[in-house]
């Protein structure tokens, strides 16, 4: 039988377990959401979620807070596991004050960050809040400024990921920008700095919450946002899968699940997804497909900057990340949006020690006065940064074209690719055989009686000397060239020799990369 003060504890733990109460509750539901506690329990395995700080309070005595309770805080923190493996968290409670960020708010936060850099964890928060609790002012601001703090020097060092299942404005949201991964609910979850009515009052436009900073605006527009979900249970779902391909810190392998499907199988409908004309599209992700593990990939940034695919896949029951060309979309060109797009990707999985497999078939960068202003030459150097500074096994694989400076952008030998394959219809040339043509044999053409014969001529003797993958094998720029149906197998095989890749560095305090 629980003693007088072992009933009273028992009694206020469940009264601050309540936050907001069950209006405030009630309320959530209704508003198509979870309440912070509920996201928890389904996010990590049953009954392994520990929570910690419970009876923080505030101590803000201005406008009214000396008499407003604020059970929790506004914040649900502390540590479970997900499919066995230690996980930390912290959930914002909408039913408390919205949500709203003040010193002990902030400081349970900047808590379970700093715990799980010390344990070598995961650190997830789930963003539901009305931003910056305006009552204790520069108190709440410095404690973004912890948070933040945080978020960067856990940067490459433990993964982050951050859930926006509710409102998250103005400095909040710069936590989510520094953290590696950002979920977004279709429907509640939105980011901005600035909110729709100040909008309407500053600049006159009119703009609705969702338009401005829901979920598709950054998954397909702004690139800000990398998953998105219909619902909180299917985020919660896609958290979880996410987890499954990375490691517990930038220290430790990723987990290797048993393996079903055989290392060695092969696809001989490999050898037919490349159309003979070189100006006709496929789907590059029909190939990256057969090449996973049971045909199982997870895409990033799937919505964004389509004409290059990142995704996690597991080949012989281990991560690996790859970046790849899409022909389906801008013809598989590297515009600024995709050189962004892919070298985010490439250094979160050089971070956590996932391999990097490239699939290329790219014609090159997309002209225009519009990328050239816009930057492209900076965006582009960040692709050949990353790669070039990322550390772990390389795989390249040409699958069609490889043209100019955007064949090395791609991981090329000279990137620091520890293997190039090529399939048979690759090209890899300087351009295109017409524009080559057109350049190299302009005279002859122009002298010839029949210049457009005489065009088509030089052209297919372009394409017989150059454009083939044997001039570039033949330098030992390509490793080898291989049957696209035995591409899976290969594929494997590198990165099992490459296990025990080890590359030392010039001693620097970082690079500069262009930003």
């Amino acid at each position: 039988m629980a003693t007088a003060k072992q009933q009273e504890l028992l009694e206020l733990k469940a009264r601050l377990r309540l936050g907001g109460g069950e209006k405030a509750i009630d309320k959530q539901h209704g508003n198509g959401k979870q309440t912070a506690r509920e996201r928890l329990v389904k996010l990590f395995d049953e009954d392994s979620f520990v929570e910690t700080g419970l009876f923080v309070k505030h101590r803000c005595q201005n406008f009214g807070m000396d008499k407003k309770e604020a059970p929790g805080e506004g914040v649900v923190t502390g540590y479970g596991t997900i499919d066995g493996r230690l996980v930390y968290a912290a959930a914002q409670d909408f039913t408390v004050i919205g949500g709203s960020l003040g010193e002990m708010h902030a400081a349970k936060i900047a808590m379970a960050q700093e715990a799980a850099l010390k344990a070598g964890a995961p650190m997830i928060c789930i963003n539901d809040s009305g931003g910056a609790r305006i009552q204790e002012g520069v108190d709440a601001l410095a404690g973004y400024g912890r948070i933040f703090y945080n978020n960067t020097m856990a940067s490459g060092v433990i993964p982050q990921i951050s859930v926006i299942m509710g409102p998250c404005a103005g400095g909040a949201v710069y936590s989510p920008a520094l953290t590696d991964f950002i979920f977004m609910v279709k429907g509640t979850g939105q980011m901005f700095i600035t909110g729709p009515q100040v909008i309407k009052a500053v600049t006159g436009e009119d703009v609705t919450a969702e338009s401005l900073g829901g979920s598709m605006a950054h998954n397909g527009t702004s690139g800000c946002a990398h998953f998105s979900a219909d619902s909180e249970d299917e985020c919660i779902a896609q958290i979880r899968q996410l987890l499954s391909y990375l490691p517990q810190n930038n220290l430790d392998p990723a987990p290797v699940y048993g393996c079903a499907d055989d290392l060695n199988r092969e696809d001989a409908a490999l050898n037919d997804i490349v159309p003979e004309s070189p100006n006709k599209p496929y789907d590059m992700m029909a190939v990256i497909r057969t090449l996973a593990d049971n045909g199982e990939v997870m895409e990033y940034q799937q919505y964004f900057a389509r004409n290059i695919i990142t995704a996690f896949i597991r080949l012989n029951g281990k991560s690996v990340g790859v970046i790849a060309s899409q022909p389906k979309a801008m013809a598989g060109c590297l515009d600024i949006n995709a050189a962004d797009k892919a070298s985010r990707f490439i250094r979160t999985c050089d971070s956590f020690n996932i391999p990097l497999l490239t699939l290329e078939d790219v014609p090159g960068f997309l002209p225009g006065t519009q990328q050239e202003r816009g930057g492209i030459i900076r965006h582009g150097a960040k692709m050949l940064y990353a790669y070039s500074e990322a550390t772990v096994p390389k795989v390249t694989v040409i699958t069609r074209k490889a043209y100019g400076g955007a064949y090395i952008g791609m991981c090329s030998k000279h990137l620091g690719a520890d293997m190039v394959f090529a399939w048979p219809d690759a090209e890899i040339a300087v351009m295109g055989a017409d524009g080559a043509a057109n350049i190299i044999f302009s005279k002859e053409i122009k002298a010839a009686a029949d210049p457009a014969a005489k065009r088509k001529e030089k052209i297919a003797e372009y394409q017989e000397a150059m454009m083939n993958p044997y001039v570039a094998a033949a330098r030992g720029y390509v490793d080898d060239v291989i049957l696209p149906s035995e591409t899976r197998k290969r594929v494997i095989s590198a990165f099992e020799a490459l296990a025990g890749k080890h590359v030392d560095r010039p001693r620097k305090k970082h690079g500069n990369i262009p930003l």
